[in-house]
């Protein structure tokens, strides 16, 4: 199925959940915040939470900072 990660369009496969892909990405254990159509995802739904076609996906990096 088709996303858009990031403002880019991404190929993944049908049902991937927030956690399958952050794995793909390679960021699974990374301080990442997840937001799916504007809305957040907590970090305890990844697993949970499947993409659908069409999901507006954004990934930002934590930076910790002073």
């Amino acid at each position: 199925m088709k996303i858009e990660l990031n403002g880019e369009a991404h190929e993944c496969p049908d049902q991937t959940s927030v956690a399958a892909l952050l794995d793909q990405l390679s960021l699974t254990g990374r301080r990442v915040a997840v937001e799916v159509n504007e809305d957040i995802v907590p970090r305890s739904r990844h697993s949970d939470h499947a993409l659908n076609p069409g999901d507006r996906v954004e990934v930002v990096h934590a930076i910790g900072g002073g």
